[in-house]
């Protein structure tokens, strides 16, 4: 019997290819996590590789049920000093886009909601 090229086995294999991209993109993740740690020994994070290359899938679900929580704070930290660094490059700072904003509510560009709303976002 030739089963051939079906719908069915094409939907499969898309299944499993968007699975282990998912895996791959989650392995990466945990792995550019666990270097960028300070809080972790050096023996630790060996322990954490030898358990992602010996048990990859149960390894990578369980650091993210054990160090998601803490994880997602490391990468806000990341963001916001990333952003920080940009804004000194470019020279963008809240004291200029809050005179920005001044100077457009005094124009009458920006009601009173406006202004206030973008002010808060900036602070």
């Amino acid at each position: 019997m030739q089963e051939g090229f079906s719908f069915g086995n094409f939907l499969l294999d898309v299944i499993v290819v968007f699975g282990f991209v998912l895996w791959l993109w989650l392995l990466f993740t945990v792995m550019g996590d666990l270097f960028r740690r300070r809080d972790v020994s050096g023996v630790s994070k060996v322990i954490w590789i030898i358990c992602l290359i010996v048990l990859p899938y149960l390894g990578v679900f369980v650091y993210l049920v054990t160090q998601g929580g803490s994880m997602a704070e490391r990468h806000e930290a990341q963001a916001v000093k990333w952003r920080e660094e940009m804004r000194s490059v470019v020279g963008f700072s809240a004291a200029d886009e809050l005179k920005k904003l001044d100077e457009l509510k005094a124009k009458g560009s920006l009601s009173e909601a406006e202004y206030l709303k973008m002010r808060a976002r900036l602070i």
